[in-house]
């Protein structure tokens, strides 16, 4: 079976259009599509009406050889989308006793007995191929007509995203529709802006025909693909030499292949030294804990954390001097610095990290504004402290305090590290 690849997605329900929900399908499906060399070309989002749907989903069946369409598969009454596009398609729906099963399993396992309307949920489109649910009762469809395909999945991020990874994605490949490995090259940068970077690449990148560069920045850090539209001329192998090749441009700058949290990157750094860190924070209120704690595995090497907000706390649980407070205030780099050193007392940490400042919108003055952060770096060889100012709500300034913490303490450990290499004699690069 041929297909014409243009891969359109159709995101269906109110609570995308009303803000209820975000809408991260697109984000999620369209990076692991582009994993296997395959891009989204269009994408929607329709509110739950049979009629809109109709005409939404019409259009995209026209002009596209992959249709993936997210939610809509529930057992309530503005879950339609099962029954609109049969409609359209001319595929009456039919009762699946697989589905019925699995759904009455999943309530038996709960102590529940199964509501009747969940056998909405049995009824698909003839001839779709049934994707099972682990996470939930909606099943996702998979139906193939007039040569053209078409994916239906649940809505719920967690039901969704494991149902693409372990069942469409393995799907596509068998039909010769995705590449069997990764078709682009991923870094991730922080401290530099799109721009400049750009600019910083372009003597690498320029000259090469047929090479595409795509940029995404987002609080900070700036993602960079490399990739193809002409797999032979520029095949995988090249695309990591070009890669490798920004990387030494970069310098400091340039994280890591892939797109690896920066509290992962210094989780792993702080691993490979056998060492212990700890984190003090005031005006992150705990995003910069819980940037460590996402991690799995991170108790190997995460002591804990104080979330001194009120200075009575920093006094009592890091043991910042009050005079330090007095004297200099609570957003200074001296008070910075003292709940680095507290926080790495009190956890006999070999690495903390600390964070206080003004995020606003109350709070700051003219000599110290909204915005302005302090951030402190204990380790074995010395304490350091550093002044960041950033503008935005306070919601914005929380989380670039949050990313500029772990970039000045990953670029603190990979000095160290280098330097430790250097000195045994081992090249560091």
């Amino acid at each position: 079976m041929s297909y014409e690849i243009r891969v359109e997605l159709l995101g269906l329900g109110d609570e995308l259009l009303l803000g209820l929900r975000e809408n991260s399908h697109l984000v999620h499906i369209g990076d692991k599509l582009a994993e296997r060399g395959l891009e989204i070309d269009y994408a929607q989002v329709v509110k739950d009406d049979p009629e809109e749907i109709k005409r939404f989903f019409s259009e995209s069946w026209s002009r596209s050889g992959l249709v993936i369409t997210t939610g809509g598969l529930g057992p309530t009454a503005d879950d339609i989308t099962r029954e609109t596009v049969s409609e359209i398609l001319g595929l009456p729906l039919v009762f699946n006793d697989e589905i019925l099963a699995h759904v009455e399993k999943r309530f038996e396992r709960s102590n529940k007995t199964m509501p009747e309307t969940s056998r909405k949920q049995c009824y698909v489109p003839e001839g779709a191929e049934i994707l099972l649910n682990q996470f939930g009762t909606a099943p996702g469809l998979f139906v193939q007509k007039d040569d053209k395909l078409l994916v239906m999945l649940p809505g719920p991020p967690r039901e969704l995203q494991p149902m693409l990874q372990n069942q469409v994605i393995p799907k596509l490949e068998e039909l010769g529709i995705l590449h069997d490995s990764e078709s682009y090259v991923g870094f991730r940068t922080a401290g530099v802006g799109e721009s400049s970077l750009e600019e910083r690449l372009d003597e690498i990148t320029e000259p090469i025909d047929g090479l595409r560069v795509a940029f995404c920045a987002n609080q900070g850090l700036v993602d960079v693909r490399l990739s193809s539209d002409d797999h032979e001329r520029l095949p995988l192998e090249r695309l990591k030499e070009i890669g490798h090749e920004c990387r030494q441009a970069l310098g400091h700058d340039f994280v890591s292949f892939g797109h690896p949290s920066l509290a992962r990157v210094v989780f792993r750094t702080v691993r490979s030294l056998e060492k212990t860190l700890a984190v003090a924070e005031s005006c992150t209120g705990g995003l910069l804990s819980n940037s460590f704690t996402d991690i799995p595995g991170i108790s190997k090497v995460f002591a804990g954390s104080v979330i001194s907000y009120q200075n009575d706390t920093k006094i009592q649980l890091l043991d910042v001097p009050d005079v330090i407070i007095q004297q200099h205030g609570a957003v200074s780099a001296e008070t910075a610095v003292a709940m680095a050193t507290g926080a790495a007392e009190r956890f006999s940490a070999d690495y903390t990290l600390s964070v206080t400042g003004f995020a606003g919108p109350d709070g700051g003055s003219r000599a110290i504004p909204v915005g302005t952060i302090y951030i402190g770096y204990c380790s074995p060889v010395g304490v350091w402290s550093q002044k960041v100012v950033f503008h935005g709500d306070r919601q914005s300034i929380k989380r670039r305090a949050t990313t500029a913490a772990l970039d000045w303490m990953r670029r603190k450990l990979f000095k160290y590290k280098a330097e430790e290499l250097v000195a045994s004699g081992v090249d560091a690069d």
